[in-house]
């Protein structure tokens, strides 16, 4: 079959890889539909993230059909349309019984990277690396869907794949911001990043009952989506004061809620850009945590701030000062889609929850190379980038 493969630091080429084969009985194959990048995938083509291998599959938000499955697979049938979770988790372990399925003490099948790096293993996630547990990805004809019963959810007939799709990793990452984050009716929030993950979060925010939402970012033709699709407010941080008008925005306390949807690759202006990124690429810290800086500066005393954006190891410049002085509760995760995935299903069946505007383009999966080479330098106003194989 097809399949978009990571060829080195920067590299990406569509070739042919083997079919995937059920090797559990609780295995479902889909037949992908449709796939799209994420800016996540942007650290493993940059080679932050240095767990990849030459030939690996990329891809972890999908949609598609099941075409085969395995003979304890209860909950689906071939031929059923599915969206499936990023995170692959086994639902029957401690963490899964939490809620906690990014968690899962059973999805990464090679789990001592990460208990090295940070203690502990997460769980699996497609098409992430081998610190990930090495699964192929969905940028390509087929996969292999471990845990089906749990991983995998039928797409009511009244929401399209456009819209579908975006419940296997942006709607559900942005919802869990808002949600772990703590978002009450009332409160103010604040969203770092306009991309697919923050226009989420900003959606689940003002769902949730936020009075005030705002959005951070430098790039008009998302903060225009913001406006038109989240009905949030947004800045310029190239031109606005963000920490003044935060403050003016909120009574003069801060943001009640700031929610980071950027990650390690952020930009900035001024000194600090050139300080981290210079740093970063020295390999003297791992992530740019300009963004993450902003918002424990910006929260109010007794705030909640929620790391959305995927970091990998390690910083420099952390405030944790402001952090324990300001009384703050700092929480991050990768995504629990399996929580979420069929309460967003149900909204954006009842027309709550829209996401069609996040492709901004759509290919074929033999364009996917030219598809991620506008979608990381943000050309053409491009905010995703839907592969059809």
């Amino acid at each position: 079959m097809r399949a978009l493969q990571w060829q080195g630091v920067n590299k990406l080429a569509v070739g042919t890889v083997p079919d995937p084969e059920l090797r559990n009985p609780g295995d479902v194959i889909v037949k992908v539909t449709k796939t799209v990048t994420c800016g996540s995938d942007l650290h493993l083509l940059g080679g932050y993230i240095p767990f990849m291998e030459k030939g690996d599959v990329l891809g972890h938000e999908f949609l598609g059909e099941v075409v085969e499955a395995g003979p304890d697979v209860r909950n689906h049938r071939v031929g059923d349309r599915v969206v499936v979770s990023s995170f692959i988790s086994c639902g029957n372990c401690w963490y899964c019984d939490q809620k906690l399925f990014s968690l899962c003490d059973n999805g990464n099948t090679n789990p001592a990277i990460t208990e090295t790096l940070w203690g502990h293993a997460p769980s699996g996630c497609f098409g992430y690396s081998h610190a990930m547990g090495g699964n192929a990805g969905s940028h390509a004809e087929y996969i292999r869907v471990p845990f089906a019963d749990v991983g995998a959810f039928t797409v009511p007939d009244e929401v399209s794949d456009e819209r579908a799709l975006f419940a296997s990793d942006s709607a559900s990452t942005g919802w869990m911001g808002a949600d772990l984050g703590g978002v009450q009716p009332g409160d103010v929030v604040a969203v770092w990043g306009a991309g697919a993950v923050g226009q989420m979060a900003a959606k689940a925010a003002a769902l949730l009952g936020a009075d005030r939402v705002i959005v951070i970012d430098r790039l008009e033709n998302r903060l225009s989506q913001v406006r038109r699709h989240a009905g949030a407010e947004t800045l310029n941080y190239e031109t606005d004061d963000i920490a003044g008008e935060l403050r003016e925005r909120s009574g003069g306390r801060g943001p009640d809620v700031c929610i980071e949807a950027v990650g390690m690759e952020a930009h900035a202006t001024g000194l600090q850009y050139g300080y981290d990124q210079l740093k970063q690429q020295l390999r003297l810290q791992t992530d740019r945590p300009i963004a993450v800086r902003d918002a424990i500066h910006a929260c109010r005393k007794g705030g909640s701030v929620f790391v959305l954006g995927v970091y990998a190891g390690f910083v420099d410049k952390f405030p944790l000062g402001a952090l324990m002085n300001k009384g703050l509760t700092v929480r991050g995760a990768q995504m629990h889609g399996q929580r979420y995935i069929p309460m967003l299903l149900q909204r954006m069946a009842k027309g709550e929850l829209v996401t069609e505007h996040l492709a901004t383009h759509t290919m074929p999966l033999e364009e996917a190379p030219e598809g991620y080479r506008i979608f990381k330098n943000k050309e053409d106003d491009c905010v995703r980038v839907v592969f059809t194989p």
